[in-house]
């Protein structure tokens, strides 16, 4: 039987809540499932190990918080946002990191999602800006952070290494203080 979830946010379709070790089943098979619509952009565990290995970074580290996104009706995860190198003092700026799932994919899920997730990481987390560092060629990435109202920034050539050579990224991002499109979720909740 399917636990009842504890939602750190809410809107009409989806809610956000940390990787929990019960998650490790799903997750994992759903990133198996999904390795058409992720590569070559996005590499998440896909083994028990992996998945082991990436949760802890998550939990343990000051400086990263995780959340799944999940659907309200049947909790099935749809897909997850990370904001890792949290840096607090005068800066308090965070970069994301996310993927969704091929079950999700196109259904809006994330953007309601992310939408969830800027508005605690702006609220409970604190911070300031947001940013997004997104492969050119990566067009579904770059048209959620569009439809969440980030800007292009800049261009970084060989900004990260992802899958085995540095890769150029556009940098966009989203502060506190930017107005941001009607995300349908006006209504969300925060509970837990």
């Amino acid at each position: 039987m399917p636990r009842t979830p504890t939602w750190l946010a809410q809107g009409p379709r989806v809610g956000i809540r940390p990787f929990a070790d019960a998650d490790r089943a799903e997750f994992t098979a759903r990133t198996r499932e999904s390795r058409d619509l992720h590569r070559p952009w996005l590499f998440p565990p896909a083994t028990d190990d992996a998945y082991r290995a990436y949760t802890a970074a998550l939990h343990e580290s000051p400086d990263r918080a995780g959340f799944l996104v999940c659907e309200r009706d049947s909790g099935a995860i749809a897909g997850f946002i990370n904001v890792n190198n949290i840096v607090r003092g005068a800066f308090r700026s965070a970069a994301l990191g996310y993927g969704a799932f091929a079950h999700a994919h196109g259904r809006g899920l994330m953007s309601e999602g992310l939408a969830l997730v800027m508005a605690y990481a702006f609220g409970e987390l604190g911070l300031h800006r947001l940013e997004a560092n997104i492969q050119p060629g990566n067009a579904p990435s770059i048209a959620l952070v569009r439809r969440a109202g980030f800007r292009l920034e800049g261009f970084s050539p060989d900004f990260l290494h992802v899958d085995g050579a540095w890769r150029d990224h556009e940098r966009w991002a989203i502060t506190d203080d930017m107005p941001r499109p009607a995300d349908g979720i006006s209504g969300a909740t925060a509970s837990g």
